[in-house]
């Protein structure tokens, strides 16, 4: 009903006119004012910032990461499971020796001796193929740190790949509250460019009737296309945002879709910090805790059984000249104390890279607090201006229609009716961009918090 404050206003000025011609399109306009504030709006579609946030998150080609990492996981996990499987390794060898194992007395005399006795030489070229099946039995915990280092790792992987997509909120915000400034620009120009042909119309009548110039007429009509221009530039600036947020979102933003218009927090904005950036950096340091089991696991024994399979020349009977079938089985009691040597400095860049994460971490609050501190002036300064700015709309409306009556007694000139409708414009263009913008800064603090009122 705003934008036909001006037809009631102009119908109480024109009582007294004589020109029904005048009265009766006021009437018409009045009328069709009221009818298309009160129409509703068939077969168009609203969204939502919240629909505009998941259906971002939804189509950003990051998204498939998740998927990715699943399957990552999946095939970590698995191999790492496949430590407790029974190995079985097969090696071969051909030898050719400078010397041979020989009995340490004349083998000849010994003959001559007992004759009935035969001692074979071995041959120095020697061959053998073995077989080994292995079961571990014990590892040091090896294998269970694998693979809780396996989910740890997916786990910051996949808290990173949401910590990106939670930055698309913002992009969001930008283009979401972008789109709803210039539509409420629009709809001041809209109710602008109404009330200056009503004021046309007004002066062509005032025109036939002596009391106006073509002149008169000319400034009003040149004021009337300039705020046409205005209208097509700000269009074009819609048509860009909506563009690039139906490009974003992957659904059609054009005219025909009403965005709405998000509530104001009624409570009090929280100051705590609860960004995924910072949960991932709680999951890095979980994940050098995972980090440190596997070094400790390293340290241990390892026990396992065995069984080996061969053929060869010699068997296991050295003294056997001939190619033998033979097999070991046993237990087997592994302990690399190598590890030994870099257990410090493994343990050093674990501790290291800890107080990375700390400094990480006190870096990102430090930088997130400063920007929220501003954030949160700007929604104070935000208020601050609209306490003012309905009262600065109500005097120039007042002056405006001070202005008016001065123009329908002759006092003053067009041109001076023109700067103060200008005037009154421009009050209420800042009331719509302050209250966009203290709606803007609410909701950016919100993202730089990720805290809900």
């Amino acid at each position: 009903m705003r934008s036909c404050t001006g037809c009631l206003r102009l119908i109480k000025l024109k009582t007294n006119n004589p020109d029904s011609l005048f009265m009766k399109r006021i009437v018409l306009y009045l009328i069709l004012c009221i009818s298309l504030q009160a129409a509703p709006v068939k077969g168009q579609e609203s969204i939502t910032l919240a629909a505009c946030y998941e259906w971002a998150h939804q189509n950003y080609p990051l998204i498939r990461q998740y998927e990715l990492i699943d399957k990552t996981e999946q095939y970590n996990l698995s191999n790492a499971g496949k430590g407790w499987l029974p190995q079985f390794a097969v090696q071969a060898k051909a030898t050719y020796q400078s010397d041979v194992t020989k009995l340490p007395f004349d083998l000849e005399r010994f003959s001559a001796i007992m004759p009935e006795l035969s001692i074979p030489v071995l041959n120095r070229d020697q061959y053998q193929i073995v077989g080994e099946l292995s079961q571990a039995v014990w590892d040091g915990g090896a294998i269970r740190a694998s693979r809780e280092g396996v989910r740890a790792g997916a786990a910051v992987d996949r808290k990173q790949l949401e910590s990106d997509l939670y930055a698309l909120n913002d992009r969001v915000n930008q283009l979401y509250f972008g789109c709803l400034l210039q539509d409420e620009l629009l709809r001041q120009n809209t109710l602008l460019q109404r009330e200056l042909q009503v004021m046309l119309d007004r002066l062509r009548a005032m025109m036939s009737n002596g009391m106006a110039n073509l002149s008169d007429c000319e400034k009003m009509e040149a004021e009337l296309l300039h705020t046409r221009q205005r209208e097509t530039e700000l269009k074009a600036n819609r048509a860009a945002y909506g563009r690039m947020l139906g490009l974003l979102v992957n659904r059609p933003v054009g005219d025909s879709v009403r965005l709405i218009v998000p509530s104001m927090p009624g409570n009090p904005l929280s100051t705590g910090i609860n960004r995924p950036e910072l949960e991932v950096l709680d999951m890095k340091s979980a994940l050098l805790g995972i980090q440190h089991k596997q070094i400790t696991a390293g340290l241990m024994p390892r026990i396992g059984v065995f069984v080996q399979g061969g053929y060869g020349r010699p068997g296991l009977n050295m003294l056997e000249n001939s190619f033998e079938p033979f097999y070991v089985a046993g237990l087997r009691i592994s302990w690399n104390m190598g590890a030994l040597y870099t257990l410090k400095n493994d343990r050093r860049k674990i501790e290291a890279n800890r107080r990375l994460i700390d400094v990480q971490r006190e870096t990102f609050l430090f930088n997130t607090r400063l920007q929220a501190i501003q954030q949160h002036a700007e929604v104070r300064k935000m208020a601050e201006l609209l306490e003012t700015d309905d009262e600065i709309v109500r005097l120039r409306t007042s002056i405006k229609k001070a202005t008016e009556a001065k123009l329908a007694n002759g006092v003053i000139s067009v041109t001076d009716l023109i700067r103060e409708i200008n005037a009154e414009d421009q009050a209420k263009q800042t009331v719509a961009t302050h209250r966009m913008q203290q709606l803007m800064s609410v909701y950016h603090y919100m993202y730089t918090t990720n805290n809900n009122p």
